[in-house]
C-alpha cells in the first residue's frame, strides 16, 4: 500500500514544518503539501498545520512509499518520461487507502522529483507524460497549459458518424445527482474536439473515431461524444439513468452487468498519439496497445 502511517517521538518547542524537514527528512515542498492535506496529527488525532509548536509526545505520518509491479517507460529521456498506460490503472492515489497507481511508478523509478505532467481517467488506456525533474515540470505544464502539444484519442462510439464533426460546446459542471459529472452548458469553459470517423461496424452499430481535443476540459471527449448522440462504448457515467451511476460509482454494479448496460467492461477510448516539441527536439509518440 502506497500511505504508510509512521510514528516519531517529538520533542517539544519545534514547529511542526521544521520537524519534517530535519528529522522525517521530507522535502520542505512535500512537508508543507502534507500538512496541507491532513497527513500529520498528534497522539491524539488530531489535525497538525503549519507554525503549530510540537509538544511532548509523538506525530504520526502518512507518508507515500512507492511500489512497482514493473510497469517501464515506453520512452525516456533525461528530463521526461512516456508511460503507455493500460486501463483500469489510476494515475494517481484518490484516497490514504488507494493501491497501487501510475504514481507508484514514477516515484519508484525517478525519485520524489518525479511527477506528473498531465492526466487521463482511470478507465482511459494509453500515452501519459511524466516529467523526471522540477525544471522538466515547470516547462512542460507550461507548455500544456499554451496547448503546446497534438493529443489524439481513438474511440468506439454508439451508432454510425459518417464525416468530421467539430464539436464547439462549453463544458461546466453538471447540475444532475452525480458531482463527478461534466456537462455541455453555455456558462460553461469554452471546449472544442474534432471527431473523424475511422471504420463502422453494421453487425454491432458502432463506429471506430478519432477524437483530437483542442482543449482540456475534465471529461472532455466524453461530454462531447454524449453531446451529439454518440456515447463512447463502455462509458459506465455519460447517457445513462443516475440511478445507474451511482451505484457503480459506490462498487455496486457487477462487471457482467456494468457489460450488459454499458456495451463493455471498460471505458472504450485510448489516448494513442502524443507529439510536442522540447528543447528544439520534436518528439511524436504512438502508443503501442491494441485498441478498437
Amino acid at each position: 500500500m502506497p500511505y504508510v502511517l509512521k510514528q516519531y517521538d517529538v520533542s517539544k518547542g519545534e514547529k511542526v514544518e521544521n520537524f519534517l524537514v530535519d528529522v522525517v527528512k521530507l522535502p520542505e515542498p512535500l512537508a508543507h503539501k502534507i500538512l496541507q492535506k491532513g497527513r500529520v496529527v498528534d497522539h491524539k488525532k488530531r489535525r497538525l498545520q503549519k507554525g503549530q509548536t510540537l509538544k511532548e509526545g509523538y506525530i504520526e505520518v502518512f507518508i507515500f512509499e512507492a511500489i512497482t509491479k514493473g510497469l517501464t517507460p515506453l520512452f525516456q529521456t533525461e528530463h521526461f518520461a512516456i508511460f503507455d498506460k493500460p486501463f483500469g490503472l489510476l494515475v494517481h492515489p484518490t484516497t490514504l487507502s488507494t493501491d497501487y497507481t501510475l504514481l507508484d511508478e514514477i516515484r519508484y523509478q525517478f525519485g520524489d522529483e518525479g511527477s506528473l505532467v498531465h492526466r487521463i481517467d482511470a478507465e482511459t488506456s494509453g500515452l501519459v507524460l511524466v516529467s523526471k525533474n522540477g525544471y522538466a515540470q515547470y516547462v512542460l505544464s507550461e507548455m500544456f497549459d499554451k496547448k503546446a502539444f497534438v493529443k489524439q484519442y481513438k474511440a468506439l462510439v454508439e451508432k454510425e458518424i459518417k464525416e468530421d464533426i467539430l464539436v464547439d460546446k462549453s463544458i461546466g459542471p453538471s447540475n444532475g445527482l452525480i458531482k463527478l459529472k461534466m456537462q455541455t452548458s453555455p456558462d460553461g469553459k469554452e471546449s472544442s474536439t474534432l471527431i473523424r470517423p475511422i471504420s463502422y461496424n453494421k453487425d454491432t452499430s458502432q463506429t471506430l473515431v478519432e477524437a483530437i481535443p483542442y482543449t482540456g476540459r475534465q471529461h472532455q471527449i466524453r461530454v462531447h461524444l454524449d453531446s451529439i448522440g454518440h456515447r463512447i462504448v463502455g462509458d459506465p457515467i455519460y447517457g445513462l439513468d443516475e440511478s445507474f451511476v451511482d451505484d457503480f460509482l459506490n462498487d455496486q454494479i457487477s462487471k457482467m452487468e456494468r457489460t450488459k448496460i454499458t456495451g463493455a467492461s471498460r471505458l472504450m477510448l485510448h489516448a494513442y498519439y502524443l507529439e510536442f516539441t522540447f528543447l528544439k527536439n520534436t518528439y511524436i509518440f504512438c502508443s503501442k496497445q491494441a485498441f478498437g
